[in-house]
């Protein structure tokens, strides 16, 4: 999800907005349950805003409702699916991660809280196969492959030194030398590409080559690690689900280190967990760091331009969904950090929490 249009998401301001989030299965065999909870959840929206708003007012989001279930591809589902719809916006999004619940949302502004946390965990990076025949660099955004990179930085095709880790002939040491150079040559088409895209790289290949790699490895901390390769299975989406266990590990730990730091900055009084007191601080720019559960949400009706009350009816008017999903958006604007998460160790910390610059 591109930040320009989080961002146009966010900024709009229409009488009625309307936001449907469900849970998508990947493969082909669940088409029909999506089918129906995504038909379910379209009647639940045209029925909410024609309650509220009347039949003809709303016309021409009415008829937009009506006609999307025939626009969306159900066959090529991921995690969650995220349908965003007023009178002048139509967006579609499908998201790598679950949502919390399937939710319908009519209200003032969308509720763009699963693509704040889609962007914040969104990666890019690039998968090495390194095999007996094959020489292969994929350009992978999280567990899906966007294509196969074969440019004037990369144009290998096959190892010609290919050494078997139980090659004990007499020239496997030549044949070695040969390897790490060759290993070295690709290193450094790698870097020139990092350095051209800022994306990083998994491995996939045995133990004795990922060593080899690294001893000729010029920018060693460009490789964010090794899948031992299974030679049975070589094909794109089975790499990119491997190397993807990768890239959610270091997300993981990524989240670890930040709650450790909510935890030290708050022995130093600059933290703050008062919702109210969060919204303030953010709006003033002062959001260094802010952390959420992923189950906590709260709406609010506002009662004034830096000032709100905690609400439980969604449907009433005035009322926003979630107010955490725009105080994320506005530290992520002011250069902040936003992180969500269900990690145990945030919990003595409490739903949400900023860490101020001053």
């Amino acid at each position: 999800m591109q930040k320009v249009k989080i961002e146009k998401l966010a900024s709009e301001r229409s009488n009625p907005c309307v936001t449907i989030s469900m849970n998508t299965h990947r493969t082909g065999t669940n088409d029909v349950r999506d089918a129906i909870e995504l038909k379910k959840l379209l009647a639940e929206a045209h029925e909410h805003v024609v309650n509220e708003f009347g039949q003809y007012e709303v016309g021409n989001l009415l008829e937009k409702i009506d006609n999307l279930y025939e626009e969306i591809d159900l066959n090529k589902n991921l995690a969650s699916l995220h349908l965003f719809l007023s009178d002048s916006t139509r967006e579609i999004v499908k998201s790598s991660w679950p949502t919390l619940k399937d939710t319908v949302s009519v209200a003032e502004s969308f509720v763009i809280k699963p693509l704040i946390k889609d962007f914040n965990r969104l990666e890019e990076y690039l998968i090495l196969v390194l095999s007996q025949f094959d020489v292969r660099l994929l350009h992978a955004i999280n567990d899906n492959i966007a294509e196969e990179i074969k440019n004037d930085d990369f144009t290998f095709s096959k190892n010609p030194y290919f050494l078997t880790d139980s090659d004990k002939s007499g020239e496997s040491k030549q044949v070695d030398n040969f390897t790490r150079e060759f290993f070295n040559q690709i290193d450094k088409a790698l870097v020139k590409i990092h350095n051209k895209t800022d994306m990083n790289v998994v491995v996939i290949c045995t133990e004795n080559n990922w060593s080899r790699l690294m001893q000729v490895a010029d920018k060693p901390s460009i490789y964010l690690g090794n899948v031992n390769i299974n030679y049975n299975d070589t094909a794109n989406h089975s790499i990119a689900s491997e190397a993807w266990q990768i890239v959610v590990a270091l997300q993981e730990e990524v989240r670890s280190r930040a709650i450790q730091e909510m935890k030290e900055a708050a022995g130093h009084g600059k933290v703050l967990t008062e919702l109210l007191d969060i919204f303030l601080a953010v709006k003033a720019g002062r959001g260094d760091l802010l952390i959420t559960h992923d189950n906590y949400h709260q709406a609010v009706k506002m009662t004034g331009q830096y000032s709100f009350c905690l609400a439980d009816d969604v449907t009433l008017p005035g009322v926003i969904d979630d107010i955490t999903s725009e105080i994320a958006w506005e530290v992520i604007t002011k250069k902040g950090r936003a992180i969500f998460t269900n990690q145990e160790q945030f919990k003595s910390i409490g739903n949400i929490a900023l860490k101020v610059r001053y």
